[in-house]
């Protein structure tokens, strides 16, 4: 790959997070335990929805496919995060960074067009009710699920050719704790202004629009709902709130790290964190504690593992 773009660089230098050990351990607890949440949280929802006949409908097969994204998210950065905490050399090889860059962007471009599709569910299931398991069929979640996949792909493909192809023969440090496209562009042996424009246009921008089209839709099913029966809308509005926060969490970080015209590497760092460790276990804890079917499914869950241990 480095002979193929002509790049000296073998490695990139990775950002500490904590000098002192103080911080450094209670980070290394924090991300632990956040980690380990977000795994269980998210796996735990994916196994009650395929195990539960009850929750065999498209919103449910949205969130689990959410939440394996939300858990792959999180995969392709936190672990290192973790594992560099004590480390005095946080160094990422060259092949394992654009590996990295290329995952984080599949998986955010999956999990945008994912909530798009959930917004959609939710305006067919409130304001065409008696239509709703006509227009929501098991094949057109499927076909969103894998449109979903396939733009995501897309979208990391249509970067990562621009930066595989860079000239790398000098600086190295990275200045963040993982790797990302603006970053590693400006790591570059030419001027990239144009590409950055590009990767600004592509994540920042597309981030920007998809989020003010997913609130704006979702204040068109309200108000939709208000015109019809003002005593429906505090139901709706309950409903659609968990969407709208997982929508904010999601997009808000991405505006900021994208768009954001003069970034402070503190600044910087917690939208990531908050990205990539914050979010992914926010998710499920929203989904769940405001959604009476996936808490009625997930005691059936556990029921049965315990009847089961028990007549083992």
């Amino acid at each position: 790959m480095d002979q193929i773009n002509g790049s000296v660089v073998t490695e990139f230098v990775l950002l500490g997070l904590a000098q002192s050990l103080g911080m450094q351990f209670f980070l290394f607890v924090f991300f632990s335990l956040f980690y380990v949440g977000i795994i269980l949280g998210n796996l735990f929802i994916v196994f009650t929805v395929i195990f539960d006949s009850h929750l065999h409908f498209p919103m449910y097969i949205l969130l689990a496919n959410l939440s394996l994204i939300d858990l792959g998210l999180s995969s392709t950065t936190v672990p290192r995060m973790i594992s560099d905490l004590f480390s005095d050399c946080k160094i990422i090889s060259f092949h394992n960074c654009m590996i990295q860059m290329f995952f984080i962007h599949v998986m955010g471009g999956v999990e945008m067009v994912l909530l798009i599709a959930m917004a959609y569910d939710r305006y067919t299931a409130i304001c065409k009710p008696l239509h709703y398991l006509t227009i929501m069929n098991p094949k057109v979640c499927m076909l969103l699920v894998v449109v979903a996949w396939i733009i995501g792909v897309i979208h990391a493909v249509s970067q990562f050719l621009f930066v595989i192809n860079l000239p790398f023969c000098g600086p190295n440090n990275m200045g963040s704790f993982y790797c990302d496209f603006p970053r590693v562009m400006k790591l570059a042996c030419m001027d990239t202004y144009r590409l950055e424009f590009v990767v600004t246009a592509n994540s920042g921008f597309i981030s920007v629009g998809t989020f003010f089209f997913l609130i704006m839709s979702y204040i068109f099913v309200l108000v939709t709902v208000r015109k019809r029966s003002s005593n429906d809308l505090s139901k709706a509005f309950f409903t659609l709130s968990a969407h709208i926060m997982v929508v904010v969490l999601f997009f808000v970080p991405c505006m900021f790290l994208y768009v954001w015209p003069f970034p402070t590497k503190s600044l910087d760092n917690f939208f990531s964190i908050v990205d990539f460790v914050v979010t992914p276990i926010l998710n499920p804890v929203i989904y769940t504690l405001r959604n009476r079917d996936m808490k009625a499914a997930m005691r059936r869950l556990i029921r049965q593992v315990v009847s089961s241990r028990e007549m083992a």
